[in-house]
């Protein structure tokens, strides 16, 4: 091997090593700040879960803000590919979608909701998770919402209300609903609401 190619081979594998570094702290955190309150999350935790020094960490990342960020990057991601190997069609299986993501991380985001106001990072992480969820809801019912612009948004704010995270807070953890019984409740409040469209094109606001 020539030594440029050689040269090469070494920068291209060091560049590999870092970025997989850079992601095993990512899911690391993303595991943790799921799993614990944000201001229970430490950087000395995240670095002994990813096997590496804090100072690793903060070379990575520069504060638990910026840690926080790369771990919901990660997460947003991981969902974005599984929704694209197994997109939902209709209402039903929207609604399934979206039950199997609550119970696997719903927690973990009501506890992350609250923080809105106070930590930037986790405000643009829930204002893109939320932009995610209607842009599913867009594309599993298409051409079957108002054609007005207005009635439309409407539409899409109603369906987000029914198959938001708090609503399956609300049913599965504070009414004490089974998983099942809570997806059939979420598929009926969407097929309710899908029933009542209006499908002119008045844009009244």
């Amino acid at each position: 091997m020539k030594p440029s190619a050689r040269r090469s081979y070494t920068m291209r594998a060091r560049a590999e090593a870092v970025e997989a570094t850079r992601d095993r702290i990512a899911r690391a955190a993303m595991a943790r700040f799921l799993a614990q309150l944000y201001d229970d999350v430490t950087i000395a935790a995240v670095a002994a879960d990813a096997g590496v020094s804090a100072q690793t960490v903060l070379n990575h990342f520069e504060s638990k803000e910026g840690l926080f960020s790369a771990a919901a990057a990660i997460f947003s991601a991981d969902l974005a590919g599984a929704r694209e190997q197994a997109p939902p069609h209709d209402a039903a299986g929207a609604v399934a979608s979206l039950v199997a993501q609550f119970e696997a991380s719903g927690d973990g985001n009501v506890r992350l909701a609250v923080l809105d106001e106070r930590i930037p990072a986790v405000r643009a992480a829930l204002e893109k998770g939320r932009a995610s969820h209607q842009e599913l809801l867009a594309r599993v019912f298409g051409d079957r919402l108002p054609g007005g612009a207005a009635e439309r948004r409407r539409a899409l704010a109603a369906l987000h209300a029914a198959t938001d995270v708090y609503t399956w807070k609300l049913l599965r953890r504070d009414l004490a609903l089974g998983r099942a019984a809570t997806q059939q409740v979420m598929t009926q409040m969407v097929e309710a609401i899908a029933s009542t469209w209006n499908t002119d094109d008045g844009d009244d606001a």
